[in-house]
């Protein structure tokens, strides 16, 4: 049984100072549900101290590199000045570590305040846009009707003040009918670092939700989109970044892949709560997984505790023919809410042909790219060491630190 993370030190954790509390009534939200396990009324908001105690037990956990990930809910409810007392704290704690904040909304609280914020402390925001407005708009709204228009006018706010953006795309049943649409809509956007996440939600029976992306449509999609992006290159460069593909590569090189989905085993981060409850998945926000709390269980040692172990292999529980698959070396299975939460699969990954399929279609195309890319590894390391802050060698276009200086 692999132990690794068993060993490693806790570098990323996810922060949802809100809560569950949103400005949006997205249809397909999985997160709404656990309002009741907060049995006081909403507003829910994160307290200074249990912000404190976070920050200042997380920082020497991580090491030299610091990753938090603010979500929700929506965490701009919370107000720019909890935000910047956040980062006030960091600096406090971190004693000249290199923080990566990662701010992930739907935009429709974000002006000039929230930009200037965003761009001055290096903030990467991942901002929820489904596509164009139709598609967008199918399962995406507000009080005031879709939000698409509002999204879209935050989303150039962001990019022209400089703020690096990540498109987060739910691929939803409506949503994979249009994968030309949305990659062109989002690129038109100035929108080129994008990640593609499938709806995978079960309705009270534990069926597949109507929303829920089927297998045969999810995979069409991301051969599509996978065509789409590859014909997007100039030469061997790619024009758009696309985090399930590049975290396949990781996969190709013989590396971990940085998305939690592809790895052997779950449980590489931790999340906190607004009330201070600590869990292990920002899927698994349910009794069974909680950890302990903030303010009276240590984070490391929650982190490394029997209860994250158990939940981190669980993932490896797979039916038989998983194991025999000639993919699983990728997926392994996927991520276990795509497989637990629908009793229709009998354990296995709702998404698996879609998976299948398309591994099958990028497997010689991904074979190449990782060539060129050991390759380039290599003659860079021959002309001797690179600056993290210089273009990258392996000819992406990106800085070193952004591509190859991650592997």
């Amino acid at each position: 049984m692999n132990n690794a993370m068993d060993r490693m030190p806790l570098q990323s954790i996810l922060i949802k100072p809100a809560g569950p509390d949103c400005n949006m009534h997205c249809a397909y939200c999985f997160y709404c549900c656990t309002q009741a396990l907060f049995p006081e009324p909403a507003p829910h908001r994160m307290s200074l101290e249990v912000l404190e105690a976070t920050i200042r037990q997380f920082m020497p956990c991580a090491g030299g590199t610091a990753s938090i990930c603010w979500q929700g809910g929506e965490p701009t409810l919370m107000g720019l000045p909890f935000f910047e007392q956040a980062v006030e704290l960091q600096a406090r704690y971190g004693w000249g570590m290199t923080v990566a904040n990662a701010l992930q909304t739907n935009g429709l609280l974000i002006d000039a305040a929230w930009t200037t914020f965003l761009r001055r402390c290096s903030f990467l925001v991942g901002l929820s846009l489904d596509g164009p407005a139709h598609v967008h708009d199918r399962y995406r709204h507000y009080a005031g009707g879709g939000s698409w228009a509002r999204v879209r006018d935050s989303a150039k706010r962001l990019l022209d003040a400089g703020v690096s953006v990540n498109a987060m795309s739910v691929v939803s049943d409506y949503a994979a009918r249009f994968p030309d649409e949305i990659y062109a809509t989002l690129k038109e956007l100035g929108l080129s670092w994008m990640q593609f996440v499938p709806c995978v939600e079960a309705d009270a029976h534990g069926h597949a939700a109507p929303f829920t992306v089927a297998p045969e449509e999810y995979g069409s999609f991301l051969c599509r989109i996978f065509d789409l992006w590859r014909d997007d290159f100039t030469g061997d460069r790619p024009t758009t970044s696309i985090r399930f593909f590049e975290a396949l590569l990781y996969n190709y090189v013989g590396m971990t892949p940085p998305e939690c989905s592809l790895m052997e085993e779950c449980g590489s981060y931790v999340v906190v709560e607004h009330s201070g409850d600590c869990y292990a998945c920002d899927f698994f926000v349910t009794p069974e997984w909680r950890l302990g709390h903030i303010l009276q269980d240590d984070l490391a040692e929650m982190f490394h505790s029997r209860r994250q172990q158990e939940f981190r292999r669980r993932k490896t529980l797979l039916p038989a023919e998983c194991r025999l698959c000639r993919w699983y070396r990728l997926c392994h299975g996927g991520c276990p809410k795509d497989r637990l939460r629908i009793a229709d699969d009998k354990g296995k990954n709702h998404l698996c042909l879609a998976l299948q399929r398309f591994f099958a279609h990028a497997d010689p195309t991904l074979r190449q790219l990782a060539g060129q890319i050991r390759n380039n590894m290599e003659a860079s390391r021959n002309k001797g060491p690179v600056s993290r802050n210089s273009p990258c060698p392996c000819g992406s276009g990106r800085m070193y630190k952004q591509c190859c200086g991650k592997l």
